[in-house]
């Protein structure tokens, strides 16, 4: 099973981790066992406006239904497809979804190359001394 695993949490950790991430790959020093598919959102507000209910709907639409279009995808949950085609981008410049040519007609085809996501929020009631962003808003 192929998870995607979600975090929120410190912006400075996010900083942090996507330092050694990035040092790790350029001195080849990443096996393809030790990559774990990761997306890492540095407030829980990042999370919610990128990964709306209508995108995750989208997104499991096309896990389960495997649409071969933008168009068929955005049928699947009646929706507009130029909207759909907006969050088809935004979701793969993030890498939840790939777009494949191939699809019926050549048409560029939505693809979820995950069986289940995880997600685990780091979400602190009150700041901390440094001044980190945590204090929650209601």
């Amino acid at each position: 099973m192929t998870t995607l695993h979600i975090t929120v949490g410190n912006k400075e950790q996010l900083r942090q981790d996507t330092l050694q991430f990035v040092q790790a790959v350029e001195n080849d020093e990443l096996s393809k066992a030790e990559h774990k598919q990761q997306l890492q959102f540095g407030s829980y507000e990042d999370l919610i406006t990128t990964l709306t209910p209508l995108r995750l709907e989208l997104i499991q639409a096309i896990a389960e239904n495997t649409p071969q279009s933008m168009r068929e995808a955005a049928r699947l949950v009646d929706r507009d497809v130029s909207d759909v085609h907006g969050d088809l981008k935004q979701l793969e410049v993030l890498g939840v979804i790939s777009l494949e040519e191939g699809g019926t007609g050549g048409a560029i085809q939505p693809v979820v190359p995950f069986d289940q996501v995880e997600i685990h929020v780091d979400y602190p009631l009150v700041s901390d001394s440094d001044g980190d962003e945590g204090t929650a808003h209601a």
